[in-house]
Parts: C-alpha cells; structure tokens; sequence
C-alpha cells in the first residue's frame, strides 16, 4: 500500500490585522519533503507517526510538503495556491497511490478560497480517484461540505487544549488502512448543531460529553466520532459546532449518530458556556483571593487565534492599579528583541512594548527594563510535542517585581516553560498572566492556585453575540435563543 504524506495548516480570523503570507509559514515550518528527518513538531508529529506505521508493514512512504503558519487573516492567494500545487504535483508524481494522509487544520481561508482544505481535498480525489484519502482537523474546523465529499474519513482532536493530536493520528491510520486492505467501508454523515461558542474538554460538562462520546465509539457499526467545535472568528457560511459520525458502510447509522450528538450538545450548551470577566472584574476576583500563582488569561490576545499577540490593556490596568509580584507574556514584538539583542544582557533600558499592530492591540506602554536574559533555541511544550520561541527576552521592571517575556515569532503561551526556560520562578508570582484562550490551561493548571479568563479587548472577543460576520448566517445560539425556530 503506497502511502502519501502532507501538512499544509493554519488557521484563518477574518477579523486579523495581518495577512498570512510567506513569511507566517517560513516562521513556522517549510519542509518539501523532509518534514521526517528532523525532531517531531505540533504539527508534523503525526507525519513522523504514520511514516513509522506504514514502514512497519513494509509500505513505501511519499512525503510531500509539510508547513503550518501561526494564525493570522487570510492566507494570500499566490502562498496557497503554490503550497497546494506542489503537493498535487508530488502526488502526481507519486501515482499510484493506495492512502493519502493529511494534516490540515480545517478553518483555513485564502483570498478566492474559502475553503482550502475542501479544495485541496477534492483536487486530490480527482488525482487519486480510488485512494483512501483522510486527514487529523483541529476541532476549531469549518467541516465544509467538499471536505466530506471528497475524503474516506475526517477526524477532529477530541481535546481542547488539544493534547490528543497523535492519538487522532493513529486513530485515522488505523482506520484508512483497515479502508485500504478492505476490511471496512466508512461512511461519514455530518449534523449542524447551531451552536458557537468555546468548549474547553479538561473539566466539568464538555469532559463527560468528550467521555460519553468516545465510550459510544464502540457501539457495533460505530468507526469514529468527532465534534467539530468550528472557529468562532472565521467567516465562513459553516462556522460553528458540526457533529461528525463514521460508521461501516451505514449511512443511516451514521446519520443518527451525528444528529444525537449534536442534540445532547443542544442540550447541554447553558453548562458548557463559561463566561468571562472584564479586565476589571477580573482584578477584582484576583485581589480576593490569598494565594498566588493567579493565572490571568488574556483570551483576546491570543496568537493562537490570530491575534497580534501585543496587546497591553492587561499590563497597562494592572500597572495602573499598582500591581506588583506579576509575570506576564508573551509579547510579540520583534523591535523590542532587536533591541534588547544590540543593548545584551544586564543592560538598563526604555523600551516602547507592544501596541504597534492597530487598535484592538492598544496604546504601546513606555516602560524602564533590566534584560535579565535574552536567548534563542528555547521551546515550550503543546501536549508531548515542543513549539519553538524563536529568540525570547526577560526584561524586567526591578521596582514593581514585575517579569516579562518578548520574543520576535508568534505564539500563545502553551507552558510555563516559556517563563521557566528563561529563568522566572513562578513561584514566587503572585499574578502570572498568559496570551492564551484555553491552550495553557493544560501546562498552568497544575500550578495555578486559580485560573481566571479574561474577556480583554482584542482580536478574539469571546462574546460571541459580538461577532461581525458577514458570510456566517446569523441563526445560531447564543445570537438567538431558538436558532431553529
């Protein structure tokens, strides 16, 4: 069974500041084939998995381009359309093929394409017309209608944080290769829940629906279950909760599958929405509680959303009201480290922070810093798997106690580490505040005396009533009470 390899991945807010353009994806990774020969990544962690799979029986292995941009706007039209060529002409190349393995995002948009990952799928299906053809989606997916078309099966990450991203990916193999050798027909059958809003899986109501809902994967017929939680910030005609079922060969399984799923998800939905504070009210909660490490999310900020990533209302309240003992990042913004780069460690310095990328990143801070450490080659951990820093600096403000980390390559705080690896003792924090949605709670959890998200201004509101989308019907809850009326 020849087996054909790709990633091609980001995820796209049509209400970002910036493009996604070459350089996004150069900053996060381009490999034209040889995504294998270096250490495992986010988001080639299941390339390396399925290559090892398919050795494992003896089948040759193609691999063809594997590259992930951080999320920003949409993609520019001339970057996807080159990525999407070459691996059509690998596959081309490759000819015949038996399973083609993607790993995609699923809410990926380019200018003329607002569907990327349905127009790479069905390209495929016209080149490989009886390949088993399936892909690992993040649950912050589209699900589009030409994805499930064109492909033999589509599985979502059950987790958010998404911690299961290779258990996604040997699920799929096994299931595509089962598919491929003839042992099983999947079928796939979607239902719209009418539903968006964040659905964070580590606790409370959305764990046991996670639980309930991989305890069904083994009724009989019954080959894979997923919950596509859609990207709230993507405008596209299919944004929001889809329901996604894979049965052997019953289409009509399938269907009810995903219908009950997405009705005990209609059900359940006043549970699973959490909502968030103000910055103020936020403060507030924190200045009642006795034990630190506080971790304050700033939720709108949040790169791993498409957000700038440097933003200062969180900073700029909490210096307002006095705050000491705070750790805080991570900020992007490549002038300060080059800054910091040429004045080098121990230097005392004003440096201008943050709000350089338009109004929802606020009014830069002017503040007075220490560069206690300035480093490259440092990662933090996403589940098992490291996400690079790029170049990161500690500067510090002395007087206040106050720790902050800046580096020059867009991320969201996932892990402590990327305070630790540069030297800050959270610990000894009182507020430790993350440019993150939900992500981090999987790495600060285990140390935070209490979590408290915060619905800060930025490019990622979480009121979802809010959203100004222009493509994305309005019929669903909680913009309306009954979206089915």
């Amino acid at each position: 069974m020849k087996t054909f390899l790709a990633c091609l991945a980001t995820e796209t807010n049509s209400f970002s500041p910036m493009p996604t353009g070459l350089s996004g994806f150069a900053e996060g990774i381009i490999h034209h084939g040889t995504a294998t020969r270096d250490p495992a990544i986010y988001w080639t962690g299941a390339l390396h998995l399925w290559r090892a799979a398919a050795e494992a029986r003896g089948w040759p292995v193609v691999e063809s381009l594997a590259t992930f941009a951080q999320p920003s706007g949409p993609t520019v039209r001339k970057v996807y359309e080159d990525f999407r060529d070459e691996i059509l002409r690998d596959l081309k190349a490759a000819m015949p093929v038996d399973i083609v393995l993607l790993q995609l995002h699923g809410a990926m948009i380019a200018d003329g394409y607002p569907d990327c990952e349905g127009d790479l799928i069905a390209r495929i299906r016209e080149i490989a017309p009886t390949a088993k053809i399936g892909a690992t989606l993040d649950p912050h997916c589209h699900l589009t209608q030409a994805m499930i078309d064109n492909a033999t099966a589509l599985i979502c990450f059950k987790e958010y944080p998404h911690v299961d991203v290779l258990d996604r990916a040997r699920e799929l193999f096994t299931l595509l290769a089962d598919a491929a050798e003839g042992r099983i027909h999947p079928v796939m059958r979607d239902h719209d829940c009418r539903i968006i809003m964040a659905m964070p899986t580590p606790e409370g109501p959305m764990r046991a629906f996670v639980d309930a809902m991989t305890a069904r994967e083994s009724e009989p017929g019954v080959l894979s279950l997923s919950l596509a939680h859609g990207f709230p910030w993507g405008d596209h005609p299919r944004t929001g909760a889809r329901a996604l079922a894979i049965t052997d060969g019953d289409p009509a399984l399938a269907e009810r599958m995903a219908r009950e799923l997405a009705e005990k998800l209609w059900r359940e939905r006043k549970d699973i929405f959490q909502q968030v504070l103000s910055i103020d009210a936020a403060l507030d909660r924190a200045a009642g509680h006795n034990q630190g490490p506080i971790v304050l999310a700033d939720m709108s900020d949040n790169a791993g959303g498409g957000a700038p990533s440097d933003s200062t209302f969180l900073l700029r309240a909490m210096l307002e009201r006095g705050l000491t003992s705070i750790a805080s990042g991570i900020y992007w913004d490549p002038g300060v480290v080059r800054l910091c780069q040429d004045a080098g460690e121990g230097a005392t310095l004003p440096v201008r922070l943050g709000g350089k990328c338009g109004p929802m990143s606020g009014d830069p801070l002017d503040l007075t810093v220490t560069i206690r450490r300035v480093a490259t080659g440092l990662t933090q951990r996403f589940g098992t798997l490291p996400v690079n820093l790029g170049t990161a600096v500690w500067l510090r403000i002395e007087d206040a106690d106050i720790d902050l980390v800046v580096n020059d390559s867009r991320t969201q705080t996932f892990h402590p580490e990327a305070f630790t690896g540069l030297g800050i003792d959270l610990d000894r924090k009182r507020h430790v505040c993350v440019k993150s949605s939900n992500h981090y709670r999987a790495g600060f959890a285990p140390i935070a005396s209490t979590i408290i998200p915060i619905a800060s201004p930025g490019a990622i509101t979480p009121d979802f009533t809010a959203i100004p989308y222009r493509h994305r019907a309005l019929n669903y809850w909680p913009k309306v009470e009954d979206p089915f009326a």
